[in-house]
Order: structure tokens, then C-alpha cells, then sequence
């Protein structure tokens, strides 16, 4: 069963995985780390919308199917807990071994059962703060998905494909987690173009002052209505009679995705940039 489950998420999570590697995509935009901009930032964002759309359709082929987070379902030996996260878990670990929480911008949310790297260390960049590691908000980004999300845009039912479920759920939470926790480098890049703009807040340990200014509401807007967008070019049928299916229904609702944005990525983004920015001067 566990070899089942982890080969579902390894074939799933390849492709999302080709589809974005934000850090290195900012990198290799801007030339090299000490080059980094708000622009190559922000272009590695807009590329991270893409893959969260996605990730959201492909969990929307499957209904809830509740049993995959009832823990009297999965009954696996030696485990306590739901399938969702014994998969996110065991994942979580080999993952671990091959190196990718070395990386900065990815985060476990089994923290505590991650095992070292087995394998040598990558050069990732080094342009954040070294206190970057000790902020992790995964508690936070899992109980949005699970608690808020999930009903949203998954439709009611159960059919049975709770493995295939629970992977498909992972490559939406590790796209989303990777998202928001990409303030940090966010923060930094933003820091770096005006220091004096930053520092009183930070001395004076501000939060209100710090989210004030992190805070842009005009872009927040556009943001919004590009992701609703994006939903309504990716969610269509495409036939071979015409172009796109323009009945006005898509796999995703679009005001999903801006809801998904305005009450929940952005929020906790910022608030990602806020804890980095407080500890920046450290």
C-alpha cells in the first residue's frame, strides 16, 4: 500500500514539479543571486499562479471523499492518523532523503519525521537571512486547505479513489505552501530596494506598520483577477469543433481561485514577509 501511494504522488508531483521551480526560475531570470529584482520575483510568482491552477483541477477530478481524512478509514499499522497524512508524511520523508527540504523555499508539514539528506547538498542561493529557517506557517496553509478549500471547489460525493485523492491533495498543498513561504525571498528583495524604508518598523518590532507597507492593494486586485482568469483559460474544454467549450462552466470556479488569493495566499504571504522582516536586522 505505501509503495502504491508513493509512486501516485511521485508521478503526480513530476509534473507539477516541471512546471515550476520558482527559486531557481527567479534566479535564472535575474542572472544571479546578487541580481535578484522585484521584477524576476514577480515573474516566478505569476509562474507559481499557474501551478496552484492546475493543482486545484487535477484534485477537482475527484469528489471529497471524506474517508481519505477519517483516521478509523486508513487503519495503517504503527500509524495514527488520516491517509492524507500518513501519504503527505511518508512523502514527505523520502523526499527528505533526496534533498529537498535543503532547498529554502520548500517546507515539510511533518517537520518532526523528516530524515537528513542522504544526498550531497545543492547550491541553493544564499540571499536570505539565515533566521528564513525557522519560519514555517504549514500548520496554517494545511488547516486553509483542508478546513476552508477543499469544499469549495471539490464536489460532494465518494468514488473510492482515495489514494489517487490524497496525492492529488499533496501536489496542492506543497504548490501552495511553496507560494507563500516565497515571501521570505519576497521580503528580502523588497528590503534590499529600500532598507530605510524598513528598519524603523523593524526595530520598533511593528507588525501594523510592516504589513502597512507590504501591503498594496492596487496589485493585490490585479492579482486576484488573474488567477480568476487563468481558471477560465485552463478550466475549459477544448473540442476539435471549435475552440473552447463556452457554456460558461469550468473544472474550477474562477472565484474560487480569487477567493483562494484575496482571503488566504496574499494573507499569509504577508504575513510570511512580516516574521521575516522581524527578524532580518537579527
Amino acid at each position: 500500500m505505501v509503495v502504491r501511494l508513493l509512486i501516485l504522488f511521485l508521478f503526480s508531483h513530476g509534473v507539477v514539479r516541471n512546471r515550476d521551480n520558482s527559486m531557481a526560475e527567479a534566479l535564472s531570470n535575474a542572472g544571479s543571486a546578487n541580481s535578484l529584482t522585484l521584477e524576476s520575483v514577480r515573474q516566478s510568482l505569476i509562474r507559481q499562479e499557474d501551478t496552484i491552477v492546475f493543482g486545484l483541477i487535477e484534485r477537482a477530478r475527484f469528489p471529497i471523499n471524506s474517508p481519505t481524512y477519517n483516521g478509523s478509514y486508513a487503519n495503517i499499522p504503527g500509524f495514527s492518523g488520516s491517509l492524507a497524512q500518513f501519504l503527505v508524511r511518508e512523502t514527505e520523508a523520502l523526499q527528505a532523503k533526496a534533498g529537498r527540504f535543503t532547498n529554502p523555499e520548500e517546507h515539510p508539514f511533518f517537520p518532526k519525521d523528516v530524515p537528513p539528506s542522504l544526498v550531497p547538498s545543492q547550491n541553493h542561493t544564499e540571499d536570505l537571512h539565515p533566521s528564513a529557517a525557522s519560519i514555517n506557517i504549514n500548520k496554517s496553509i494545511w488547516d486553509v486547505y483542508f478546513d476552508k478549500l477543499l469544499a469549495l471547489f471539490a464536489a460532494p460525493g465518494d468514488d473510492g479513489n482515495y489514494e489517487a485523492t490524497a496525492a492529488s491533495d499533496l501536489v496542492c498543498l506543497q504548490a501552495l505552501s511553496r507560494r507563500i513561504h516565497y515571501g521570505k525571498l519576497v521580503a528580502e528583495v523588497k528590503f534590499k530596494t529600500s532598507p530605510t524604508e524598513y528598519e524603523p518598523a523593524i526595530r520598533a518590532k511593528d507588525r501594523d506598520a510592516l504589513m502597512k507597507l507590504l501591503t498594496v492593494e492596487s496589485v493585490e486586485e490585479e492579482v486576484k483577477k488573474r488567477v480568476a482568469k487563468k481558471a477560465m483559460v485552463f478550466g475549459q474544454e477544448v473540442t476539435l469543433n471549435k475552440t473552447v467549450d463556452d457554456t460558461g462552466k469550468y473544472k474550477v470556479d474562477p472565484s474560487v481561485l480569487s477567493r483562494l488569493y484575496g482571503e488566504w495566499v496574499m494573507p499569509l504571504t504577508k504575513l510570511v514577509e512580516v516574521e521575516y522582516l522581524l527578524r532580518r536586522l537579527d
